[in-house]
């Protein structure tokens, strides 16, 4: 008899892939590709990787119908859309509310900003706020999983959709990590231990890897069990968690507010606005959960309506929340008397309500559990799309028959997120989480730029040329503007004439380049200058961080490449010359772009026909 679960809205039963079976571990189903046939086809594929790169950066280009077509085919089985705009928005709530609050704004406020730690929130709400319309407008026109990955490897190529995709898994594995050693934190604060009471301590171990985390292994464990059972399940836990944190977090609110001092508030900018800025950066990792709602568009019913509304809305909420949070942290303690690991716990036993500490440690255990709930959905999603394109083993890909989910891809995740947060300490993770983040929404922006600035058919060379002109200025001057904030923020004259140089490359975006083309259904407002701004405040925040951040950054992103050369770049090569020419053939000419319209507008039409009352 047919599964429940297979007969729902969405998700259609593959019998040939019911005939092979879900759980294959050949080698055929890990590298399929023939350059990976044989050790001499192999060293035939190295020898021809100078071509191959050229092929993938000249041609390396997808089409919004292959993303919609051919690449969700190649999971065998449909994920089920199953959610809707009341869906995204309580997950958005979920994947938010734990990590910003109550993992970071004790550290950078104790450390960098202070009472500022407020304005930090504030400019780190505001850039991604930015970096929200560009993603809602992606996932509104390319509703697929795979989230950023999908929408560069359309605007942008193989190449950088692939630096995307290796920072996308390195955000997701870090991210989930750095909140469950968090999560262990305020286990201990709930049986009133020190924060580091329940890790086991390792001394022959490296300094910020030597207190090694069980309990946070196994919570990432049990929340990504449960994303693998059912996504409409995990949507109903994590509302009805977050509806009960929210509630808590309104009494700690009101409680904080009832024993603040605004005293505690001077100084305000104790370490100056470097420090405000450095702060922002930092806690920019608490806002970028919401590319994980944008991963859900493959399983929502109205993606035109649902995403903008769960998006936008949850993330004005959140910003609010997180500002109101912070300054009652501010005013209930001195700064310099904030505790780096469970900040809101030790303050209230502080004020002499010390009962408080166990309604803030089962708040944050309950924000944060739904925050690794959200996150291992939504993380799953981005490596399910990524092996779809075979940059990472396309076995990775199978969304399992009975469930609807991506089981390998979210183990994949599971297992590098739970060894990561065996050993490595907050403080080491949460700075290559943001600028891994930070990078990805400046490429989101320039790919929201080229998108609506350049089309195949459409767009002439010159006007082609023009563009690249003015997005290479606006980037470099957006460097050059971070690089004299890190380097001497009191200098003036470098920003004199940045600035400037930065606003014309966008007037010149705006009047000298003509639009290719108009979002279908939903679109970024005030475009190129709210793009151009992301890019900006992006770039801004990741000069704001320190040289190691940058140098951690760097190394794991010439790791990446090295995979990429000897394993993506070949595989993705193959499949794109696997003899159809599909691939190719959208990229030839108007008549490929025409025909990835129509693709698109069909299934966008079964998408809303199918979730048009999705969300009553």
């Amino acid at each position: 008899m047919e599964p429940v679960e297979a007969r729902e809205e969405g998700h259609a039963p593959n019998p040939a892939a019911a005939a092979r079976g879900y759980w294959r571990w050949s080698k055929e189903d890990f590298f399929p590709e023939p350059s990976f046939a044989s050790w001499g086809a192999y060293r035939g594929a190295l020898a021809a990787t100078p071509a191959r790169l050229m092929d993938r950066l000249i041609a390396g280009r997808s089409t919004d119908a292959a993303e919609l077509g051919d690449m969700r085919r190649r999971s065998e089985n449909e994920m089920r859309r199953c959610l809707t705009w009341w869906d995204l928005t309580w997950l958005g709530f979920g994947c938010h509310l734990g990590a910003g609050i109550f993992v970071l704004t004790g550290l950078e406020s104790r450390d960098h900003a202070g009472p500022a730690v407020v304005l930090s929130y504030v400019v780190a709400g505001v850039s991604a706020m930015l970096s929200v319309f560009c993603y809602a407008e992606f996932a509104v026109e390319i509703p697929v999983a795979g989230g950023s990955f999908a929408y560069l490897r359309v605007e942008l190529g193989d190449v950088a959709a692939f630096v995307a995709a290796a920072n996308l898994i390195l955000e997701s594995v870090i991210g989930t990590a750095a909140v469950a050693r968090a999560w262990t934190s305020y286990l201990a604060s709930l049986f009133s231990r020190p924060a580091s009471a329940l890790r086991v301590r390792a001394p022959w171990v490296a300094e910020g890897y030597d207190e090694l985390d069980p309990i946070a292994s196994a919570v990432i464990v049990a929340t990504a069990t449960m994303a693998m059972l059912s996504t409409k399940g995990s949507s109903r836990v994590n509302w009805v968690a977050s509806a009960v944190h929210l509630l808590v977090l309104a009494f700690i609110i009101v409680a904080g507010f009832l024993h603040a001092k605004p005293s505690n508030l001077t100084p305000f900018v104790p370490y100056g606005v470097p420090g405000v800025f450095r702060a922002a950066a930092v806690v920019y990792f608490a806002y970028g959960g919401f590319d994980s709602i944008a991963n859900m568009a493959e399983e929502t019913k109205n993606p035109s309506r649902d995403i903008p509304v769960g998006l936008i809305g949850s993330m004005s909420v959140i910003t609010a929340i997180y500002c109101t949070m912070a300054l009652v942290l501010s005013m209930m303690q001195p700064y310099t008397a904030i505790d780096r690991s469970a900040a809101f716990s030790v303050a209230f036993g502080a004020v002499g309500m010390r009962w408080m500490k166990y309604v803030v440690a089962v708040g944050a255990l309950k924000g944060m559990t739904t925050v690794l709930l959200v996150g291992a959905l939504g993380n799953a999603r981005y490596a399910t799309h990524i092996a779809r394109s075979h940059i990472i083993p396309p076995v990775f890909a199978l969304v399992h028959p009975r469930t609807g989910t991506p089981v390998h891809a979210t183990t994949l995740i599971t297992a590098a997120s739970a060894s990561v947060a065996f050993f490595s300490s907050l403080d080491v993770l949460a700075s290559l989480l943001s600028i891994s983040t930070l990078f990805i929404f400046v490429m989101m922006a320039v790919a929201l730029l080229v998108r609506r600035y350049h089309a195949r058919g459409v767009t002439s060379r010159a006007h082609g040329r023009r563009l690249v002109a003015f997005l290479l200025a606006i980037v470099g001057s957006s460097a050059g503007i971070a690089a004299c904030w890190g380097a001497a923020p009191e200098r003036w004259v470098g920003y004199a004439a940045l600035v400037p140089v930065w606003a014309a490359a966008t007037l010149g975006v705006q009047l000298l380049v003509p639009v290719a083309r108009a979002p279908r259904r939903w679109g970024v407002p005030l475009v190129p200058w709210l793009p151009s701004l992301s890019i900006a405040t992006n770039f801004f925040l990741m000069g704001s961080l320190g040289a190691q951040a940058f140098v951690r950054f760097g190394v794991c992103t010439a790791v990446m490449m090295l995979y990429y050369v000897l394993v993506g770049l070949h595989a993705t090569y193959d499949v794109a010359h696997d003899g159809s020419g599909e691939e190719r053939a959208d990229h030839g000419d108007a008549a490929g772009d025409e025909k990835a319209a129509v693709a698109v507008a069909v299934a966008a039409t079964d998408v809303e026909k199918s979730g048009g009352d999705g969300g009553q």
